[in-house]
């Protein structure tokens, strides 16, 4: 109906499908492996409990913000999701908390670094396409991220405490006794080795090597899937043999866990495919030029122009793309500033996340919602962070000239 040829029809889902499970299926099913281990080892328990112990129970809530924006600085968001919801899980199943209300602060602080952050695909990308500067960029978008993050996250979710939900049995696991629990320096290092080993490589380039072998091996292994490979490896071993576990019984706890997230795996690439025929039939270009006539401030109309693609394609990253060169003349011709714009285009790729975003799913999915309820809470908190971010932007222009 929206003219591919019909022979083409099959070869624009199988891409779609394999652009968006290329990049996020490794990482995915080692992500639900660890965090399977993480949590039936009990170190998410001994997690959880250290830090209620260090902020108390009633501020839970704000240690996993903070935690998931340090987390989420270096982490893309795929990684940083299935590492965290094995903590938000243990969390919410010992301390009896509403789970939507406990983890969706904690999501909201991933979602702000993704869209507003370098080192991120899209601010990155776009830091070069504006000629912006990466340091001004990350401090301004810093400056927007901690009001975002507060109010769509902890804020928000004081209106979401009676959404009912019963997430994924995977990450369910026994409470074990206190001497049965791995160590706290173990567990913390464990759970956080993927963000240490792309912090490290992030942070290389800077130490001013320029041996090209010695580049090409850490840029190999700071590769998230490589990443995550190595993290798991070590968790084996860590959290398993060390704890007294045979191979076959995490053999046992590795199948179980790729088996729980094979629907999931699914509907991405369902919403993978959704893409690229909105994208192959070229209604994605027919967008971008209907929103060329608008006549609005330039910081305002790289939002819109990105909000409206990422409703339309549900991508964060192709929306960025997309009104990035759709305004790429505004910001070379000196009418605004390129820093700004950046993260202008970085709030509006978060707007309104639905059924088209790998995103939703995984939220839905993992938090075992109805889509009435995800709509509730996810789509509406990436909303908050979309509109908070393009508020912070122009408050800024204003002091910045």
């Amino acid at each position: 109906m929206l003219g591919i040829p019909i022979n083409k029809v099959t070869s624009s889902v199988q891409k779609g499908m394999g652009d968006i499970m290329g990049s996020l299926l490794i990482i995915i099913c080692l992500g639900a492996m660890l965090g399977k281990l993480v949590a039936t080892s009990g170190a998410a328990q001994k997690i959880s409990e250290v830090l209620v112990n260090a902020v108390g129970e009633k501020h839970i809530q704000w240690a996993l913000v903070t935690a998931g924006f340090i987390i989420g600085i270096p982490l893309f968001y795929g990684i940083g999701f299935v590492l965290m919801v094995p903590l938000i899980f243990s969390v919410t199943y010992k301390y009896k908390l509403p789970a939507v209300f406990i983890g969706l602060p904690m999501l909201a602080s991933l979602s702000v670094t993704h869209g507003f952050l370098p080192p991120h695909p899209s601010p990155s990308a776009l830091v070069v396409l504006f000629h912006a500067n990466m340091a001004t960029t990350f401090i301004y978008g810093f400056m927007i991220a901690i009001p975002a993050i507060i109010l769509a996250g902890p804020v928000f979710a004081q209106f979401l405490k009676k959404i009912p939900s019963e997430p994924l049995a995977t990450f369910r696991a026994e409470e074990l006794p206190a001497n049965k629990l791995p160590g706290a320096a173990n567990s913390f290092f464990t759970a956080l080795l993927p963000v240490m080993l792309l912090m490290l490589t992030a942070f290389f380039p800077y130490l001013g090597i320029k041996d090209k072998q010695i580049l090409s091996l850490v840029a190999f292994l700071g590769d998230p899937s490589i990443v995550m490979l190595i993290a798991l490896i070590v968790a084996t071993f860590t959290l398993g043999i060390k704890q007294g576990k045979t191979m076959s019984q995490l053999a046992v706890n590795y199948t179980d866990a790729i088996k729980d997230i094979a629907l999931i795996l699914l509907i991405i690439a369902g919403s993978g495919a959704f893409k690229e025929v909105l994208t192959a039939s070229g209604v994605s270009g027919q967008i971008a030029n209907q929103l060329q006539t608008f006549n609005l401030p330039p910081l305002v109309l790289g939002w819109v122009i990105a909000a409206i693609i990422r409703i339309s394609l549900g991508s964060a990253t192709v929306a960025g793309l997309t009104a990035a060169g759709i305004v790429t003349g505004l910001v070379t011709q000196g009418h605004v500033n390129p820093n700004l714009m950046v993260l202008s285009i970085g709030a509006g790729s978060l707007a309104f996340s639905h059924v088209n975003d790998s995103g939703f799913w995984l939220f839905k999915e993992y938090f075992n919602l109805s889509i009435k309820d995800t709509i509730k809470s996810w789509s509406m908190m990436e909303s908050l962070v979309s509109i908070i971010g393009l508020a912070g932007v122009l408050i800024i222009n204003q002091f910045v000239k």
